[in-house]
């Protein structure tokens, strides 16, 4: 019994050391590549010439506007992430307590939906968008983000919402509780693990897309961090890959600063699902 527990803890520390280097391996190259001085790719991941040039560059507005792809990103995320998880909350919770006509083909039509890949839509958002005259805005990318959220999010929201006792529900509404309140002070901040995953992962949308993004804007001032940096090196004759390097380096902090904020959360969420009794 101690030798097979022995193999197995051996085994998921195997596991565990190839997933790290996997991960970990390209994150230090990426870092590595936008401290080389120059603008070309090396296998070198820690240059022997290090420099913070690349950095300093990006907010020189004579020779990038990455500073204003920054706050795009970030206005858009923002938005999409606080309207995101208001109607995400809304339709999970609904979805959990309320039983009423179509529920059942509503959750089926959610899950189809979340099978079919984003670019077979393209066609249809660019009619609609075009209809409504929301082409080269930021509110066509909010509303896109939003709105596909639902689908997958819904159903992670209802999942957690499943698990909170119905009889908090109850007594809430012999106490002359309104469904809203019993929304807003009971349920929603016992799910707070739940929120703040829903958050994090619309948050970073906005971060990770690049197809939507480059079909809706058009305006070079309207850009956001991944079409703005994919310009940058699709020139023919600027192809600067370390000041590409540095861009995604400080494009993934906003993320992992609000990864750390939310970390409690998580944690909460975590010890309290392995608490008995």
């Amino acid at each position: 019994m101690r030798k097979q527990n022995r193999i197995n803890m051996a085994l998921s520390y195997l596991i565990l050391t190839i997933a790290s280097i996997i991960i970990v391996y390209p994150l230090l190259w990426v870092v590595g590549t936008s401290l080389n001085p120059g603008k070309s790719i090396t296998s070198d991941i820690f240059p022997s010439n290090p420099t913070l040039i690349h950095y300093f560059d990006l907010f020189d507005p004579a020779k990038t506007d990455y500073s204003m792809w920054y706050l795009n990103t970030i206005k858009i995320a923002v938005i999409t992430m606080v309207v995101s998880v208001a109607l995400i909350t809304l339709t999970g919770y609904i979805f959990s307590r309320y039983r009423f006509v179509g529920r059942k083909n509503s959750l089926i039509l959610f899950l189809v939906l979340q099978m079919v890949p984003q670019f077979v839509a393209i066609i249809a958002i660019y009619v609609l968008l075009n209809m409504l005259e929301l082409f080269d805005t930021h509110l066509a990318l909010i509303l896109l983000y939003s709105g596909g959220a639902i689908p997958m999010n819904t159903y992670l929201a209802k999942g957690y919402f499943d698990t909170i006792p119905k009889e908090l529900d109850e007594a809430a509404r012999m106490d002359g509780a309104g469904h809203l309140r019993i929304f807003w002070q009971i349920i929603l901040p016992l799910a707070k693990p739940m929120v703040a995953v829903i958050a994090l992962f619309n948050f970073m949308a906005p971060f990770n897309d690049f197809i939507l993004a480059s079909l809706v804007l058009r305006s070079p001032e309207k850009q956001t961090l991944a079409v703005g940096l994919y310009n940058m090196v699709s020139e023919q004759f600027d192809n600067n890959f370390t000041l590409f390097a540095a861009g995604a380096v400080l494009s993934a902090v906003p993320i992992v600063l609000l990864f750390f904020a939310f970390q409690r959360f998580f944690v909460s969420g975590l010890t309290a699902g392995g608490t008995k009794g």
